[in-house]
């Protein structure tokens, strides 16, 4: 590793590749046996791409040879694209013929040319596999019957895994039945001669088990759904209520008037708030967080479950968490009437909603009330007249609650904050888990509500600790690629919305300010839309670099450690900073040595989490629409592509138009603009345009809803072409062919026999096929050579 080290210094600090001689030089080698271990060395870091050699034999860095390592995504049609590893911006397309023995998720080492496409993408080379991509995935066994020598196989749930791998062995199968679903592993990849194997490590249940479609979801994406035994054990050992020792150096806020505001399906209550006016008119807000960190300790079997695990997953008709159901609705859920471990971060917050003075301790509290979203809309909305008489001696509290949280907004606002309002569907099953309704959840004023005074404290508990510059776990939101602002400033001044620019930056509030200018209008989806998609992922990180998107310079989690794991580490360095006063140089090294990795995996967790999510939602949705094939509905265009266009019904349920359903015209794809045009109407299609479609297929397997637009003619199927007899121009005028010849010759063409190369005519079954003229040409030099 020392070696590798001095390797790697030296190669980086060089413009050019090095010869060996020249590395042994720099290196101050001197006996043949160190000459030995370099070039072994060498051989095995180019293996691993971590340096590249030159046809010279030199050694130098991939950027200085044009070379890049990077996972490859495999399309269906056989072409893929490389996402480099060493940060560069844009993937690497490779085309098919590149990829024949590429699998999707292979890391590749590929040499990469200039720009293709006219500029648009980088086009690359594969010069070499590094190592294959996950062995284990997700499918359905398949055991052939009615043969005599059946040969069992997995048919993979990823459309990317594009061979079957065989089951070779009964031992392998681990009793599977035909129609199971199950997790396995590729044992052997494809070689062209001989087929990939596969064995079965679990049997997920029968693919028609109520459940089994979503648990295959939950393997495929690798996601854990039993704990380990010692998780376990150690969750067992934890008491049911708190013990007084536990209540040493804690403040005592359990005669404080407390609530709990959350959605009435949620078990796992991690946030409570209180709220009161102070003598000098300043609000003073209190968030309090369950304690879990005082449960889950460092390196303990609970908290390696919770790392690895990095959030909660919140599916349709489950919830796999990220700490067992013992801690996560028990002594860590902040239940009513009950007293509870919590950290605190107490707010005076001004007029303006500045934060002018705050706290951040240990404490412990008994919750008032156990309140909903919806209960606390019928409050302050004064809907219900019953449920404001349930909870009366609490009206004005609430009343309170909302004038903060409306002088916080206004704050955020000024500031420019961009505030996004897309509608979310919540998919309801029933007790087979098939889909029985799509509802549409509404942020009202109670979500809210909790959303600022959460995002108070979160920005609160960054500021604190970044002022004194010790290691910490932040969650960043970068600002746009510039290139991504330039294509989306371009496609408003469609819209007559011109954006002036100081610089390649632009401001949040900018963005803002192009939300409110189209509130309301009918562009208003389109350009949000399109404005999200120009906006980069929000992740987590040791440098506080700011939220684009809240427009704040310090942000992290601090709210939710209950269900996710970077809020647990901040509990735990604000533990050590603020509780324990404990700011020594060791302490702070041995954070910044392992908050990097642990930034980092969560960010992934959390990806992997929202993908779950995303295909867990669209496999119930296709369900619920396969019910709703034929009928029509109006929907607003989503999406647009080369391929056809996406369109999103109300309940946000989305469907493809396939470019070949859009049969009243050849339509073209305007990139720059987002829409297709008719290249004979002129009739466009574009983000935000309303639509009526009907249903016209949908898979449930591959996820996929099928639209047509309404009023278009339905595409015909292929007609075949009648045979025909064309007469030849070489007879004499007036000369008459006896039928019996006519005979003759249209059997020989059946037969594939006919003498077409003498112009003798030819039918012509399907435009596609080659005529039968060229395949007797062809015949015809075969023989003469």
């Amino acid at each position: 590793m020392e070696l590798r080290e001095r390797i790697l210094t030296v190669i980086t600090t060089e413009e050019r590749p090095l010869s060996i001689d020249q590395l042994t030089k720099k290196l101050e080698l001197a006996d043949t046996e160190a000459f030995k271990e370099l070039i072994r060395t060498l051989n095995a870091m180019e293996d691993e791409g971590l340096i590249a050699r030159t046809r010279s034999n030199k050694y130098g860095t991939l950027a200085q040879i044009g070379q890049v390592t990077g996972k490859i995504s495999v399309h269906q049609r056989g072409f893929g694209f490389v996402s480099p590893e060493d940060g560069s911006e844009g993937d690497i397309f490779l085309p098919a013929p590149e990829l024949k023995n590429v699998y999707n998720g292979d890391r590749v080492l590929v040499k990469v040319f200039a720009e293709s496409n006219g500029g648009d993408r980088r086009e690359g080379k594969l010069l070499k596999i590094l190592s294959r991509g996950p062995a284990d995935f997700v499918g359905t066994f398949v055991s052939p019957k009615g043969r005599i020598e059946s040969i069992a196989y997995i048919e993979p749930d990823d459309t990317k895994l594009t061979f079957l791998p065989v089951v070779a062995n009964d031992a392998d199968t681990l009793g599977a039945v035909d129609g199971h679903k199950v997790l396995a592993r590729i044992t052997k990849y494809p070689d062209g001669r001989y087929a990939g194997t596969a064995k079965v490590l679990k049997i997920i249940g029968h693919k028609n088990d109520p459940g089994v479609d979503i648990l295959s979801i939950v393997h495929k994406h690798g996601i854990n759904v039993d704990f380990s035994p010692e998780a376990i054990a150690e969750a067992n050992a934890v008491p049911d209520q708190i013990d007084e020792k536990d209540l040493v150096g804690r403040v005592d806020l359990r005669n404080e008037l407390t609530v709990t505001i959350d959605g009435a399906d949620a078990k796992d209550l991690d946030d409570a708030v209180h709220v009161k006016k102070l003598a000098n008119g300043n609000f003073e807000l209190g968030v309090h967080i369950a304690d879990v960190s005082h449960y889950v300790k460092e390196d303990s079997a609970l908290d390696e479950e919770a790392r690895e695990r990095g959030t909660s997953v919140y599916l349709v008709d489950r919830v796999i968490p990220m700490i067992p159901h013992r801690l996560s609705n028990g002594i860590c859920s902040l239940n009513p009437h009950v007293d509870r471990l919590t950290l605190s971060c107490i707010m005076e917050i001004d007029a303006n909603g500045a934060v002018v003075n705050h706290e951040i301790f240990q404490s412990v509290i008994k919750t008032t009330e156990r309140m909903t979203y919806t209960d606390v809309r019928k409050i302050v909305e004064r809907e219900d007249e019953e449920v404001i008489a349930k909870y009366q001696d609490l009206v004005e509290y609430f009343d309170k609650m909302a004038e903060l949280a409306a002088i916080l907004r206004e704050r955020r606002s000024r500031r420019g904050a961009i505030n996004f309002d897309f509608p979310e569907a919540k998919v309801l099953v029933n007790e087979e888990g098939k889909t029985s309704e799509i509802i549409l959840r509404e942020r009202s004023v109670a979500e809210k509500l909790i959303e600022e005074f959460m995002l108070a404290a979160n920005e609160t508990v960054a500021e604190h600790i970044q002022r004194q510059k010790l290691p910490f776990m932040y969650r960043i939101h970068d600002e746009p690629k510039a290139e991504r602002l330039d294509t989306f400033f371009k496609f408003i001044g469609n819209f007559g919305i011109n954006v002036e620019r100081k610089g390649e930056s632009v401001a949040p509030k900018t963005l803002q300010s192009i939300l409110n200018a189209v509130e309301g209008e009918p562009e208003e989806a389109v350009v949000s839309t399109v404005m999200l998609r120009s906006l980069q992922q929000a992740k987590y990180d040791i440098e506080p670099i700011g939220h684009f998107g809240l427009s704040t310079d310090y942000y992290t989690h601090f709210t939710s450690p209950i269900r996710r794991y970077p809020d647990l580490m901040v509990h735990r360095l604000l533990r050590e900073y603020v509780i324990y006063n404990d700011k020594s140089q060791k302490t702070q090294d041995r954070y910044s040595e392992i908050l990097p990795e642990i930034a980092d995996h969560s960010s992934k967790r959390e990806r992997r989490a929202v993908d779950a999510e995303r295909e867990t939602n669209a496999l119930k949705k296709a369900e619920y629409m396969e019910q709703h094939i034929g009928e029509t509905f109006e929907g607003v265009v989503s999406g647009v592509t080369n391929f056809g266009m996406f369109v999103e019904l109300p309940n946000t349920i989305e469907g493809l138009v396939h470019i070949q359903a859009m049969t009243d015209d050849f339509y073209r794809y305007d990139e720059a603009n987002y829409q297709l045009i008719g290249e004979r109407t002129k009739q466009q299609f574009r983000i935000g345009d309303v639509v009526e479609i009907k249903v016209t297929n949908v898979n449930i397997d591959e996820r996929t809803i099928d639209f047509s637009v309404v009023g278009m003619p339905e595409r015909q199927p292929k007609k075949r072409f009648e045979s025909k007899t064309i007469r030849s121009s070489g007879g004499r005028p007036g000369q008459k062919r006896d039928d019996k010849k006519k005979d003759d010759r249209r059997g020989k063409k059946r037969s594939g026999k006919s003498d077409q190369s003498k112009g003798k005519g030819f039918s012509l079954k399907n435009k596609k096929d080659k005529p039968p003229f060229h395949k007797a040409v062809s015949n015809k030099k075969r023989k003469r050579k």
